[in-house]
């Protein structure tokens, strides 16, 4: 299993940025991959088995090198505690929140089975997806603590 996990502290409540990331819309706003994102019918908003799509870039540098989309369902949605789906059947991300000194402390992570094979080679040593991964949680939570805090 390939995991990893950041966390930052937000000056706001927990209920705030559970809303703010549980609102699959404004994921493009933070994430570096992200492009943005909209609820699949018949959802409106955050509950488990709720499907949103969401889009995706890959660049290096100014290059782009590829352009996807995801399906992805919740799989746990505890208002103000956690936020959990599953991306494209194969990825969990999971959002934590916690109550800390008047803000919120909140850990966002991945996890996924690990490649086999050539694609192993590809993802893991040339395209270095899962550090790739932890370095966009990194901006995604500083982009989202500035938006959240300004």
């Amino acid at each position: 299993m390939i995991e990893g996990s950041e966390n930052t502290v937000i000056n706001c409540s927990p209920a705030e940025v559970f809303d703010a990331v549980a609102d699959v819309t404004r994921m493009g706003d933070w994430s570096p991959e992200c492009t943005g994102g909209r609820w699949v019918e018949p959802a409106t908003g955050p509950a488990v088995g709720a499907r949103f799509e969401g889009d995706n870039i890959a660049k290096l540098g100014p290059v782009t090198l590829k352009k996807w989309a995801t399906i992805s369902e919740i799989t746990e949605c505890e208002p103000n505690e956690v936020f959990e789906f599953v991306a494209a059947g194969y990825t969990t991300w999971r959002y934590e929140f916690e109550e800390c000194d008047g803000g919120t402390s909140v850990t966002e992570s991945f996890s996924f089975r690990s490649h086999e094979g050539w694609q192993k080679f590809v993802y893991e040593t040339l395209a270095r997806r899962s550090t790739s991964m932890v370095t966009g949680m990194q901006q995604t939570l500083a982009r989202m603590k500035e938006t959240l805090e300004s």
